[in-house]
């Protein structure tokens, strides 16, 4: 229950938080004003330039490396993929034209869409989706290797007809196809750049690349030559505001035309503004804590399981979001095929058990430890919230503020005790749990390595029928829990504020902003 001492003490936490009125990249907060001021209309001779508030800096510019949601903000205006999600969440082609299916569910036949053009003036062709399959399972630095685990190998049948062959069933493959596994970087520009490529990427999509400025910018320009339609926009810039109040502000002035995530407690502000509209809708993702099972002190699941019983999610999210998001317990929001309502109720802590728990694990007295947080605002509130939840159990955290770069750093490298990341979500449950909790995988930031898990997990993407499929992920979800190799603490909302002279929008559960079909007026 959401208790009234529990209410006083997470709002003074929340209160106690100091909120910055600046953007990140040099860009100062305009001032406040009640009509939005937004901006006159741009004459028609003039460049239609749309501007994008990012949360965080993305890190990469190279699909086969990255693992950023900001990355992937970026993607869908400079890549285009073999398949995509529909506004209503189904699989479609996108660079293929049509597909089969082998009866055994093995082979997998793709006939491409023909007369596209890489950004570079070379073809997409069959050629260079093998390219592009190889390149994502042998790169060193690959973080496409758990989604292509199961290829066995890709042929070339003609200029443009694919075959790829898996070793088993994989139930997820298509998905898979709809994310960065699927994007299609030019294979000349790949090979001329090397590891370099990150910094000059080259695709197919509606935009091309022009540059990025570390920590305050991406640009992008029209393709002229896009295939799959007239791309209305000119320019498209996304500028990076780790102060969400600083980036509602640059919305309403009219800086910003597109906000990708508006914080709760400014969306008042954004909903009462006649120039702007926000979009609000449950997403797939989950945001959480992932603790180091490879180190002191979570190496110990009594330890792990002590926290995660500590934290009142049902509070945190009345606390923080106001309703805009949701309790987990669990990879999976509602709506995916593995959502099971039952094993993602939040249960309140208690103080018996977790006195139990934390005597089980040597600590009767508590423990200290370092929790890795990102530089923003909510962020830091949200550090602030668990940080005073866990120390009613005797569980000091100490907040460390890095950047989102570090924190992938430090996840890449093992170099932590516990730190705050989310995952945006895939419409497979797969891609919600494989790469996170398998032994070994890119995202398994946690060094989790449970057997089980890995036989359960492996065993549900080859599974075909999806009655057994979910009765599988209840297994993981039971285990995982069990082990509490993770701390769940939110579904989040998507919440995309927009100035109402952007036309064009579709939303797409993956809550990504597809600039192809946009327009300014």
């Amino acid at each position: 229950m959401f208790s009234k001492k529990m209410n006083k003490a997470l709002l003074s936490a929340v209160l106690g938080t100091v909120l910055l009125v600046t953007g990140c990249g040099g860009n100062s907060a305009p001032s406040d004003n009640n009509n939005g001021g937004a901006a006159a209309p741009a004459p028609s001779d003039e460049k239609k330039v749309l501007n994008i508030g990012l949360k965080a800096d993305p890190p990469s510019m190279d699909p086969t490396i990255s693992t950023s949601l900001y990355d992937r903000q970026v993607y869908a205006s400079l890549y285009d993929k073999l398949f995509d999600i529909s506004p209503d969440g189904k699989i479609v082609p996108m660079l293929v034209d049509t597909y089969e299916v082998s009866p055994d569910g093995k082979t997998y036949t793709f006939k491409l869409k023909t007369g596209i053009k890489f950004h570079d003036g070379t073809d997409f062709n069959a050629e260079a989706v093998k390219f592009n399959f190889d390149r994502n399972m042998t790169t060193e630095k690959s973080k496409r290797k758990g989604d292509l685990k199961f290829v066995e190998s890709v042929s070339v049948v003609d200029n443009d007809t694919v075959t790829v062959q898996l070793t088993e069933p994989f139930a997820p493959f298509l998905s898979v196809l709809t994310d960065r596994a699927g994007m299609m970087v030019s294979p000349t520009a790949a090979k001329e750049k090397g590891d370099d490529f990150l910094n000059a990427p080259v695709g197919t999509g509606p935009f091309v690349f022009v540059k990025q400025v570390k920590g305050d910018s991406v640009s992008l320009k029209k393709n002229e030559n896009y295939w799959n339609g007239e791309v209305k926009l000119d320019e498209v810039n996304y500028k990076v505001f780790t102060n969400g109040t600083a980036k509602v502000q640059n919305l309403r002035s009219g800086m910003l035309d597109i906000i990708d995530d508006t914080p709760t407690k400014e969306i008042p502000a954004v909903e009462g503004d006649s120039n702007l509209q926000l979009i609000a809708e449950s997403g797939m993702g989950h945001q959480g804590l992932h603790l180091n099972n490879s180190a002191a002190p979570f190496d110990n699941k009594y330890l792990r399981a002590a926290v995660d019983r500590a934290i009142d999610r049902e509070a945190l999210v009345k606390v923080l979001f106001n309703g805009y998001a949701a309790p987990a317990r669990t990879a999976f929001a509602k709506g995916n095929l593995a959502y099971n309502e039952e094993l993602n109720k939040p249960v309140a802590p208690n103080a018996d058990e977790i006195k139990e728990l934390l005597a089980k694990g040597g600590k009767p007295n508590g423990f200290e430890f370092k929790l890795l947080i990102s530089t923003s605002p909510e962020n830091e509130q949200l550090g602030a919230v668990l940080q005073n939840m866990l120390k009613q159990h005797n569980i000091n955290v100490v907040l460390e503020k890095v950047e989102y770069g570090q924190m992938l750093e430090a996840g890449s490298k093992g170099d932590f005790q516990a730190m705050q990341l989310g995952w945006s979500g895939r419409q497979d449950p797969d891609g919600n749990v494989h790469d996170f909790v398998v032994t070994g995988n890119g995202n398994n930031y946690g060094r989790i390595s449970v057997p089980q898990l890995d036989e359960l997990i492996l065993k549900a993407r080859s599974e075909q029928d999806e009655s057994k499929r979910k009765a599988l992920y209840d297994e993981v979800i039971k285990v995982s829990q069990d082990e509490a190799v993770y701390a769940y603490l939110y579904h989040q909302y998507v919440l995309i504020g927009m100035n109402k002279k952007v036309t064009g929008f579709t939303y797409v559960p993956d809550g990504l902003i597809r600039t192809a079909t946009l327009d300014k007026q």
